[in-house]
């Protein structure tokens, strides 16, 4: 009875292997499709940013007391970080430069949008949460099968 009952046992291990190893490959495509959600939607702000200069973030920047040469960080956490992440490049490094990046920028100019709600009626900080939280959960996860850190930095930085 002992060994039906462990036989019946080793059969649903094997079951959840096979399912793990399955879900595995798709935790892998959701790390992908998160990578590229994310990075790509930040860099429709960098690229902005290339073709209309740093002249608006100059001006919070110095409304806020702080040097205006800080504008620069721009250029990492919205055009550098962005594309590190898409394609899977020192990932986890990124991921908290982008995450940083856009929570110095909320700090300093959207810091009134986390005590109220939009006129839809939605918070209006849940956009700048997104971008804070969602590249967090990148440098958590890593960049997984489909990045570059997989392929080449797999033993010094786990996927």
């Amino acid at each position: 009875m002992a060994d039906a009952v462990n036989g019946a046992s080793g059969a649903a291990v094997g079951r959840r292997d096979s399912l793990e190893g399955r879900l595995g490959g798709l935790a892998d495509v959701g790390k992908l499709v998160l990578r590229l959600t994310t990075g790509g939607l930040m860099l429709f702000h960098g690229v902005d940013k290339l073709i209309h200069g740093l002249g608006h973030i100059r001006s919070d920047l110095a409304a806020a007391g702080l040097p205006t040469v800080l504008a620069y960080g721009v250029y990492l956490g919205e055009i550098v970080a962005p594309i590190c992440i898409i394609l899977g490049l020192w990932t986890r490094l990124w991921a908290l430069v982008y995450a940083g990046s856009i929570a110095f920028a909320v700090a300093t100019v959207h810091g009134r949008d986390f005590a109220r709600l939009a006129p839809t009626g939605a918070w209006a900080a849940e956009l700048w949460v997104f971008y804070i939280v969602c590249p967090i959960v990148i440098a958590l996860l890593g960049g997984g099968r489909f990045s570059l850190d997989r392929r080449y930095f797999l033993r010094a930085y786990p996927p």
